[in-house]
């Protein structure tokens, strides 16, 4: 029995135990309480307000709580800085695309790889030896692994600002990937895309949660309710900063309470007929 309870805490990638979170007199988050295994995709789902980019945030290190724990592979990281928990694997992206719109992709893309560079400012300057290699070895990696992934090596080359929307997206995506991150929070991924390409976005999802090079477990803020059905493991439900039901898509989609919050009354009666 030990060995089966450890075995299955070691599943365990990232843990929220009975977070807290105000802004002055509001409680935007109440007493939330989350674990995300690894290699799942585990959505949050919810009306706006809900508190679901605030979660994100909390992980990530934007936010601190005021009350509750975060773990990330058994490890309390409630005191670490944004840039820390990015170095023990953590990566983001933002509803709003937060990209350097002056800069190319491929530019963009290899900031991401920042934390991995082993070379000093002098030999880095220098372009020299091992500092050659290093900066080789991550633009193939960059090429090989991100851009042919994301389908977008027509642009590597072109300003981010000038590109359309649906192409950022990706490039915001790519940059998070550069981090080679064993979690990856991806906040309304698909907002403001058009069909095909949030059939695209989802394929590239999947493809970073299942691809044997990749494996990365995901954590999905989005509102496109078919897709999250379609691609979730599990789907996390918040209402007003507090939870309602984290379970299968279907005993989400089954769930009374969360069509009466998230989808209506109306709705309710649609699913019987």
């Amino acid at each position: 029995m030990d060995h089966e309870r450890q075995s299955e805490e070691a599943e365990v990638l990232l843990k929220l135990s009975r977070i807290c979170m105000d802004f002055g007199k509001v409680r935007v988050l109440l007493e939330v309480s989350l674990e995300v295994k690894r290699g799942e995709i585990h959505s949050i789902i919810g009306p706006n307000g809900a508190g679901k980019t605030v979660m994100l945030n909390c992980i990530s290190g934007l936010y601190r709580p005021q009350e509750g724990d975060i773990f990330f592979k058994g490890r309390r990281i409630n005191d670490l800085k944004a840039h820390q928990r990015a170095q023990l694997g953590i990566a983001r992206t933002f509803q709003k695309i937060e990209l350097f719109k002056g800069m190319t992709v491929l530019d963009n893309i290899r900031l991401g790889r920042h934390l991995h560079l082993k070379s000093g400012i002098l030999s880095g300057a220098l372009y020299v030896g091992k500092t050659a290699r290093e900066e080789i070895e991550h633009r193939v990696f960059i090429e090989e692994e991100i851009i042919d992934l994301l389908e977008i090596a027509h642009i590597r080359n072109h300003v981010v600002g000038m590109l359309p929307y649906g192409l950022q997206k990706r490039v915001e995506l790519g940059r998070a990937l550069a981090l080679k991150p064993e979690l990856i929070l991806l906040d309304e991924p698909l907002a403001g895309l058009n069909l095909e390409e949030v059939e695209d976005m989802a394929r590239f999802i999947l493809d970073i949660n299942q691809d044997e090079r990749w494996q990365t477990t995901c954590v999905l803020v989005e509102h496109d309710m078919g897709v999250i059905m379609d691609i979730s493991d599990r789907v996390f439900v918040l209402n007003f900063g507090v939870p309602i039901i984290d379970g299968s898509p279907e005993e989400v989609q089954s769930n009374r309470a969360v069509i009466k919050a998230y989808l209506g009354e109306e709705d309710l009666y649609a699913t019987r007929r």
